[in-house]
């Protein structure tokens, strides 16, 4: 009975190890996402090179996770809401380190903007990157707490995310079609906004893995089980 008890506890204490990886990684990758966005608006060069700093040990976490998680599910007797904290674990990692990806390269627009003149107002990206970075934190934070509604929450601001992206990209255009010069700085940040809205795309993900994870529901591809 002993040896059954210290074998929870030892199980337990492997879950938690993992949560604590996961936690390091969301920690790192909502600062790139948000020193990657202050890099664009702020001209902040610093920021970015943080950016690039931070994505090694982004990428080293990834592969730490991975390899903790598979060892679980290949040498323990996972079942039920362990199973599916394991399961759910491995699929946010994956997100997590694509956001970091799309961190850095939001990151090198920033660099190659800041010689460059501002072609029009950042109140686009400024509104689209406060919706994306809201999205990110409370679909972390839904993580940690097991927060279900906070999930839900996400999933209704990605809609959002995606017709400030189209809208930006339309006006964009029209800036590159009355002045050639304009091109490489509209290319610039048409690219910045699509990176922005595949982070907030991730950031779905993960909001519906917890859903996954607390309610044991499937909402990929239930657009009504999100309501």
């Amino acid at each position: 009975m002993q040896t059954g008890a210290k074998f929870v506890r030892h199980f337990e204490q492997e879950l938690e190890q993992l949560k604590g990886k996961l936690l390091e990684m969301s920690a790192l990758v909502e600062a790139s996402v948000q020193r990657s966005v202050a890099a664009v608006t702020q001209k902040d060069r610093s920021a970015a090179e943080q950016v690039f700093r931070d994505e090694a040990r982004i990428n080293e976490l990834e592969m730490e996770i991975d390899e903790f998680a598979i060892t679980l599910l290949a040498t323990q007797q996972v079942v039920a809401a362990d199973l599916r904290l394991v399961v759910a674990a491995l699929k946010i990692n994956t997100d997590l380190e694509r956001m970091g990806d799309l961190s850095v390269h939001i990151a090198q627009r920033a660099i190659s903007l800041l010689s460059e003149p501002v072609i029009k107002p950042m109140v686009d990206v400024r509104h689209m990157s406060s919706l994306v970075e809201s999205m990110v934190r409370k679909s972390l934070d839904a993580f940690v707490t097991n927060d279900a509604e906070m999930a839900r929450s996400v999933l209704s601001s990605d809609n959002a995310v995606d017709s400030l992206r189209t809208a930006s990209y339309h006006e964009l255009v029209s800036f590159m079609e009355k002045d050639p010069h304009n091109i490489p700085q509209a290319l610039d940040l048409i690219g910045i906004t699509k990176s922005l809205e595949r982070i907030a795309d991730h950031s779905t993900n993960i909001a519906e893995d917890v859903l996954f994870l607390v309610k044991g529901i499937d909402v990929r591809h239930h657009a009504e089980a999100r309501q």
